[in-house]
């Protein structure tokens, strides 16, 4: 079709014909049935039909330039560069005074812009969501509020200063209550009575497993006794190997560095036993006034921190070894801004030298420590006494326990310390807390007498696998007969 043929077409729909065929140029009626028949075609229409376009806002030249340029272009994006489209777009813009369009036909003129302040309440109703859905969803788990199992433990003393609970590799728990040990296998959940102290009116004041690598882990266990002594005991074979004197009082406190044991006592002194040879006494640590309650070798076993009941918080090093007598008076650090005792200890798994303390009920504040340099990095008040801390060791987390006046178990996000979860059940104070080998739970012993298993904790890569193994397992064994 070419323009005026075009022309003709849109003439006829429009009902006002300019030029005529040769075909209706011949007489084909009478003169005057030809004029009654041009007089009753009207010469205009004052309003146009909605589906036919308006000619006033169409430009014939460039309806026909758009008909036209398709054949012509067919061959000439061979030779076309980027160069010659602009030259093109500049020509268009000048010879059509900005008006060209790809449009043929329009039905009507341009929709008027808005003003510069306009704003479309659906636009904003249908938009605020709609990069939601490309976000990285954010993992969260599901952490229970009540506990997963809770076992009675009759004649567990109420002893803020004592250290009677822990936890083995080999997934078996101690649990000092009174003058005996037990011990709970947390696989087949078997109990058996490790012990039982032979003195009037003693009893147990603290324990701790050796940790001596994957051969030995779970074997033996340190005890300490309200009559000084420290004994070691064979956990397969239920027999007492050794007795170590030294204390002049109770041993309330006790951990391990390999073969060397150090202890804790009443005394305020702090002895290192090397259990590998007759002569055990290596070296005493003088650095408290009174009780020594916590004491924590680092993960590097590199650095002793101890906390006593004079509200001080001392780092040790190896520098007894270079004394004469073994005694060292110095310690490496001592940090004494905590203001009432420090019994809980905890050091960081995954950060080196980070050192968590708490406070008893005069400070309830948790402190987060440098041990090369002695700054405190951060303090958080709890408003409760601080008993016991954990560290996951898989995430940045960690779990206090606590007394007066809540009574309750705060999981904390590192190093924010927002607290993540808030549990309580315990009807006293929450005075142990250990963790399990897998990294998944912690179980507490209170002054109500019974222990509570929390499980709170991730447990890393290996506890997702596990999951969602099990739930791969569950899903195949759900058939449809």
């Amino acid at each position: 079709m070419n323009a005026t043929q075009f022309e003709e077409c849109m003439n006829a729909m429009q009902g006002t014909p300019q030029k005529r065929s040769a075909a209706a140029r011949l007489p084909s009626s009478a003169p005057g049935e030809e004029a009654t028949r041009r007089g009753r075609t009207p010469a205009s229409r004052p309003h146009g039909d909605r589906f036919i376009p308006q000619r006033s806002a169409m430009d014939m030249d460039v309806s026909h330039f758009e008909l036209t340029r398709a054949r012509e272009e067919e061959n000439a994006t061979v030779n076309a560069s980027p160069a010659k489209e602009e030259y093109k777009k500049a020509l268009a813009a000048n010879l059509f005074a900005g008006g060209a369009t790809n449009k043929v036909l329009a039905f009507k003129h341009k929709a008027p812009a808005a003003p510069a302040d306009h704003q479309n309440s659906l636009r904003v109703l249908y938009t605020q969501n709609r990069d939601a859905g490309l976000l990285p969803k954010k993992y969260s788990r599901h952490i229970p509020q009540a506990p997963e199992r809770i076992l009675d433990a009759p004649e567990l003393l109420d002893d803020y200063y004592l250290n009677l609970l822990d936890w083995n590799e080999r997934n078996v728990l101690g649990v000092a209550l009174g003058d005996s040990i037990y011990l709970w296998n947390a696989s087949d959940g078997s109990i058996q009575q490790l012990m039982q102290t032979s003195g009037d009116n003693s009893h147990v004041t603290s324990l701790a497993w050796v940790q001596d690598g994957p051969g030995g882990e779970g074997r033996y266990m340190a005890v300490g006794t309200s009559d000084h002594t420290v004994q070691i005991w064979d956990v397969q074979r239920l027999k007492q190997v050794r007795s170590m004197h030294g204390h002049r009082a109770r041993v309330s406190s006790l951990s391990w560095n390999g073969p060397l044991l150090s202890s804790g006592g009443r005394d305020s002194v702090v002895m290192q036993h090397d259990v590998r040879v007759a002569d055990h006494k290596v070296g005493t640590l003088r650095g408290h006034a009174q009780e020594v309650c916590g004491l924590k070798w680092s993960p590097s076993g590199t650095q002793l921190a101890s906390g006593g009941n004079d509200n001080i918080l001392n780092v040790w090093d190896d520098r007894y070894t270079s004394s004469a007598n073994g005694v060292c008076d110095q310690p490496l650090l001592r940090l004494d801004q905590h203001r009432a005792a420090v019994k809980a200890l905890a050091w960081c798994p995954w950060q080196r030298n980070l050192l968590a303390s708490g406070g008893g009920t005069a400070d309830r504040m948790i402190r987060f420590w440098n041990s090369s340099t002695g700054a405190c990095l951060n303090a958080v008040d709890t408003h409760s006494q601080v008993c016991a801390l954990q560290w996951a060791k898989h995430d940045r987390e960690l779990v206090s326990s606590h007394g007066y006046s809540h009574n309750q178990l705060i999981l904390w996000k590192y190093p924010s310390m927002v607290k993540v979860a808030e549990l309580t059940g315990h009807t006293s104070r929450v005075l142990h807390m250990a963790q399990s080998p897998d990294g998944t739970t912690v179980v507490t012993a209170a002054a109500d007498e019974t222990l509570r298993f929390w499980k709170i904790l991730s447990g890393g890569e290996a506890s997702k696998k596990e999951r969602a193994a099990a739930k791969e397992s569950i899903l195949n064994s759900m058939t449809i007969r």
